[in-house]
């Protein structure tokens, strides 16, 4: 964490000083708003959070509660959230409170007594570490609604929900510099039941699978119930299983199966047992099933072991579903290309499906950052409104290949054990499909801000598309390890990182020519679209890492003036810019890295949007041409 370039610092740097909509902040919802984001769960929260770094922007989010989430339906959180929470400040506090999986244990009938079951094996979750530095962790998903509210707060912006608002409709006017209208409803409080009506510029709908804003811009949710139940219960119990503290799937001979999940706090634990098949004219009776009869039918799978519950904080019964919206904004196929969107939905606004993956909480936020960080820039004039088409089509996809997987995951949860041909089937599915449930399987096509692959050789491990996997490099300017993209906060910045050629540092080079072209030449992004009056690297975040260890590299005046930027109204250097190998794991090898140097173009959302070589200055001038605003002089 940087701070001090403003002033000394003495309480929690974590707190921003107040700018733009967040100095004298209305208490109130005012009548006109830039972004109104209909929703605080997942989604709406990380939306709120990101546009909380604006402070330009006027945000303002509405949940019909009355006040924070005190027990969330969610509690899976997958590597590629924690890598999320990273870049909001929190990874490492969130992960100190929760439980985190390390492995998980697969228990089938016992082949010579069928009517127990018996642990027939136990695999590494995340292969062991290979995907991600970062741990999966179970925790509620109240908690994590806190954190981001906490970054929102401590922003510029001082944004804080608007709680006990429900939402009744809205109307789109295209003529009009604020064009929606949205009624809301207050549902609790002094206000109770009278109903008011804010302007915006853009919504967001993040407000659940049965989403009020997906039906009032016509958008339908499309699929259907797999027929098959399972109850739900977090509750602490006194029980013999063996494996009560570790995840697992059970699958009983003749009592169905149970997905076992700790959570934190080292007690309580969620099961999902398996209810079995809905009949078609159930008329959703079935959603009526006791507690009682859930635990029971959890004794009956774990026999011979017990289950004494004695206390229970949440239960539901749910019907698997596996649903899409058509689309996840306003504009009609027809009207595509001749009108930008005004409204979006995200989260289980468009897409349902079963709780077993743990899919849910965490596509949703990446909905969220996504379209998030677009509106930053549009709203901004950093970019043009055409990127916010970008969002339905990279998310849809997205959206789609959960629904895939979990299809194939649900159902195998809840085949028979009898119809498993190798009983190894379910574990060699979860070993085999890691990358995707840990999020990192997401690889947005080319676009105006994903680039083509046609120098993807130089640059292996950084897959343009996916998510910038981070590796450990070592900081020059003290000699610390760092992790290369830990450094990356969600503060809606590009960043570009370029890779050394083997020359060493201070000589001319490869790297040297394209550092005095991106400090100096009208047509280097950073010239161009860098507003006037900001720091140098108030819009691309720009770093170095060197082929030499960070002994070989001094930190003085052989480092381009474009890594050592002045920063702050002292104009203070920014000495984190600049990083060298790790001895113990070459970040070149690792990534496969061209020994002859590459740039690579990451997005505000951790995406690689481009690999380039250094050379390239035309195809890097070329990209940012296509998807950035020049400022206004």
């Amino acid at each position: 964490m940087q701070f001090h370039h403003h002033g000394y610092v003495s309480g929690d740097p974590r707190v921003e000083a107040a700018a733009g909509s967040g100095i004298d902040r209305p208490e109130t919802l005012p009548e006109q708003v830039d972004v109104l984001i209909v929703g605080g769960g997942p989604a709406g929260m990380i939306t709120a959070a990101q546009l909380a770094k604006f402070p330009n922007i006027t945000t303002r989010i509405v949940d019909r509660r009355p006040g924070r989430l005190e027990i969330g339906q969610a509690d899976g959180i997958q590597a590629r959230s924690v890598e999320t929470f990273q870049a909001f400040g929190f990874a490492g506090r969130i992960t100190e409170e929760a439980y985190r999986i390390s492995e998980m244990a697969f228990w089938a009938p016992d082949p010579e007594q069928p009517s127990h079951i018996t642990r027939s094996s136990v695999a590494l979750d995340d292969g062991g570490g290979k995907i991600s530095e970062f741990p999966h962790l179970i925790v509620n998903q109240a908690r994590v609604l806190d954190y981001f509210a906490e970054f929102a707060r401590n922003s510029p912006t001082r944004l804080e929900p608007d709680y006990g608002l429900q939402f009744l409709g809205l109307d789109i006017d295209h003529g009009e510099e604020y064009p929606v209208t949205v009624t809301l409803q207050h549902v609790c409080g002094e206000q109770e039941g009278e109903e008011r009506t804010v302007k915006a510029k853009y919504v967001v709908g993040c407000d659940g699978a049965h989403s009020g804003v997906r039906k009032a811009i016509g958008r339908k949710h499309v699929g259907k119930v797999a027929n098959h139940a399972w109850g739900v219960m977090d509750v602490l119990a006194a029980t013999d299983f063996p494996d009560i503290r570790t995840k697992c799937a059970i699958q009983s001979a003749s009592g169905g199966s149970i997905l076992h999940i700790p959570r934190e706090g080292g007690h309580l634990f969620r099961m999902y047992v398996d209810l079995g098949e809905v009949a078609e004219d159930d008329n959703r009776q079935i959603r009526q099933t006791s507690l009682e009869t859930t635990v029971a039918k959890a004794n009956q799978i774990l026999h011979p072991y017990t289950l004494n519950v004695k206390d229970c904080a949440w239960y539901t019964v749910y019907e698997v579903g596996h649903r899409i919206t058509d689309k996840f904004d306003d504009v009609p196929p027809e009207e595509e290309g001749s009108r930008m969107p005004r409204v979006f939905i995200a989260g289980d606004a468009c897409h349902t499906h079963s709780a077993k993956a743990g899919q849910g909480m965490n596509v949703s936020m990446q909905d969220g950052w996504n379209i998030a960080w677009k509106l930053g820039h549009v709203l901004s004039g950093i970019a043009p409104e055409s990127l916010l088409a970008t969002y339905s089509s990279e998310r849809q996809e997205v959206a789609q290949n959960l629904i895939d997987f979990d299809k194939e995951w649900s159902s195998l949860m809840a085949k028979p054990a009898e119809e498993f041909e190798d009983p190894q089937e379910l574990a060699d599915f979860y070993v085999k499909t890691a990358e995707f449930p840990a999020g990192f399987m997401t690889e947005y096509r080319e676009s105006m801000i994903t680039g083509n692959t046609a120098h993807q050789s130089l640059a292996t491990g950084f897959p343009v598309g996916k998510r910038f996997k981070s590796a450990p490099v070592m900081r020059v300017c003290d000699g610390n390890p760092a992790h290369l993209g830990h450094h990356a906060t969600a503060d809606g910045r590009w960043r570009l990182y370029a890779f050394a050629d083997s020359t060493a540092p201070g000589a001319d080079s490869r790297l040297a020519a394209w550092a005095e072209w991106l400090l100096k030449s009208q047509d280097s992004p950073v010239v161009k679209y860098t507003p006037e009056g900001s720091d140098l690297d108030s819009l691309f975040d720009v770093k170095v890492i060197y082929q030499q260890p960070h002994g070989k590299v001094d930190f003085g005046p052989t480092i381009p003036g474009i890594f050592m930027p002045k920063v702050g109204p002292f104009q203070l250097t920014d000495y984190e810019k600049v990083y060298a190998i790790d001895p113990q794991a070459d970040i070149f090898a690792a990534r496969g890295i061209d020994r002859q140097g590459a740039v690579v173009v990451v997005r505000p959302d951790q995406y690689v949007s481009q690999v380039l070589p250094l050379g390239a200055m035309e195809d890097l001038a070329a990209f940012f041409d296509g998807n950035l605003n020049a400022p206004r002089r």
